[in-house]
C-alpha cells in the first residue's frame, strides 16, 4: 500500500484496501485476547497477595469484556465462504395482497436502508418500479460494505406481514406478501461464462422515478434478460445507458453465480434427503404482524420479538445472527 503507483488502478487498490480491512477485523481481536490474556495472569497474581474486593471486580470486568470480543470472533467464524465477504444485490418485489403487498414491499425497502445506515454500509438503489396506488412493485438495493452478502444472505425468501390495511375502508385484517431475493456483488476473481450475444436480451426504456427532465427523455435505463434461465437484471441508477448496462451485467453475473450456489446447496440436500432451498419468494422465512398482536417471528430459527416497528426502522441484526447460527446447526452451513 505504502508503494508508489499503488492507487493508479482505483478498483484494484480498493478491493487491496477491503481485503486488509477484513483480515485486521479477525487479526485485532485475536492480538486483544492475547494481551487481555497476560493482563488477567497479572490480575491473578495480585489477587493471590492481596483479595481485596476492587482486584476481584477488576478480574471480573477483564473477563467479561474478553468474552465479548471472544463471542464476536466466534460469530465472524460463520461467514465462511469467499462469497460472504461481499457487497449484495437485494431484490424486493411485491407479491399477494394487491396494494397493501406493493405497501409493504416499500416498507421492507425501506427497513433495508435503515440497516444499511445503521452499519455505515452504502446502500444504492440500482432501480425502482412504482405501484399504481402506493407502494413499489419491483426495486433492487445494492449494499456495499464488509460481510454485507454474509449478513443478508438469509433474507431471501417471502415477508409476512399482517395488519389493519389503511387501503381498506372497512378496517379489515390484511395479509400481504413481498418476495426478498439476495445475490452477491460477485467481482471478476467469480468466473462466470456468459455469452452476452446469444444469450442475453436488451431492452432500453426510460427511467421511472424521480430524477428530473433527464431521465424523462432519455432511454438511459437498461433491462437484461438471459434466455436460457430466464434470469432479469434492470438497472436505472446512473445518468448513461453504458453505466446503466455495465451495472446490469455486474448484477446478471451474480444472479447466475447464485443460481450455481442454489444448485450444488439443492444437490447436496437430495443427497442427504434433506428440503432443498427454496429460491426467489417461495416459503415465508419471517412472519411481521402488527395488528391485533404485535410481534416478529423467524420461521426457522424461531426467534420472536415483540417489538415490530424497531424491526422495521432497521433493527434486524438479531435475526440476521439467528439465522446464521441456526443455517450452521442444520449441517448445512459447513465454513469454508
Amino acid at each position: 500500500m505504502a508503494t508508489s503507483g499503488f492507487w493508479d488502478n482505483q478498483e484494484k487498490a480498493q478491493n487491496l484496501m477491503a481485503d486488509f480491512r477484513r483480515l485486521k477485523a479477525f487479526v485485532a481481536p485475536l492480538e486483544e485476547l492475547l494481551q487481555g490474556r497476560d493482563d488477567l495472569a497479572v490480575l491473578i497474581e495480585f489477587a493471590e497477595e492481596d483479595d481485596s474486593s476492587e482486584t476481584t471486580r477488576e478480574i471480573q470486568q477483564t473477563c467479561a469484556h474478553l468474552q465479548s470480543i471472544l463471542d464476536r470472533l466466534e460469530f465472524q467464524t460463520l461467514f465462511g465462504k469467499p462469497e460472504d465477504a461481499l457487497g449484495a444485490y437485494l431484490t424486493i418485489q411485491a407479491g399477494e395482497g394487491g396494494t397493501d403487498a406493493a405497501d409493504w414491499a416499500e416498507m421492507l425497502l425501506r427497513m433495508y436502508i435503515r440497516w444499511a445506515e445503521s452499519h455505515d454500509f452504502k446502500a444504492e438503489l440500482l432501480e425502482r418500479t412504482d405501484a399504481e396506488e402506493a407502494g413499489i412493485r419491483h426495486a433492487t438495493l445494492l449494499v456495499q460494505g464488509d460481510y454485507a452478502y454474509g449478513y443478508l444472505k438469509g433474507e431471501s425468501g417471502n415477508h409476512r406481514l399482517v395488519r389493519m390495511s389503511p387501503f381498506n375502508s372497512a378496517g379489515k385484517r390484511q395479509t400481504a406478501f413481498a418476495a426478498v431475493d439476495v445475490t452477491p456483488e460477485i467481482d471478476d476473481s467469480f468466473e462466470i461464462e456468459i455469452d452476452w450475444d446469444k444469450d442475453v436480451d436488451e431492452e432500453t426504456m426510460r427511467a421511472g422515478g424521480a430524477g428530473g427532465q433527464h431521465v424523462n427523455k432519455t432511454e438511459s435505463a437498461v433491462r437484461l434478460t438471459h434466455r436460457p434461465t430466464g434470469v432479469v437484471a434492470r438497472c436505472q441508477s446512473e445518468r448513461s445507458q453504458h453505466q446503466n448496462r455495465a451495472a446490469a451485467r455486474k448484477m446478471l453475473t451474480a444472479k447466475l453465480y447464485q443460481m450455481e450456489i442454489e444448485k450444488r446447496e439443492s444437490e447436496v440436500a437430495a443427497r442427504r434427503g434433506e428440503k432443498s432451498k427454496i429460491g426467489f419468494g417461495g416459503e415465508t422465512i419471517r412472519n411481521y404482524v402488527l395488528q391485533p398482536e404485535q410481534f416478529v417471528k423467524d420461521t426457522r430459527s424461531e426467534l420472536k420479538t415483540s417489538n415490530p416497528l424497531t424491526v422495521l426502522e432497521g433493527e434486524l441484526d438479531p435475526f440476521l445472527e439467528a439465522y446464521l447460527k441456526w443455517f450452521v446447526g442444520q449441517g448445512s452451513g459447513k465454513l469454508g
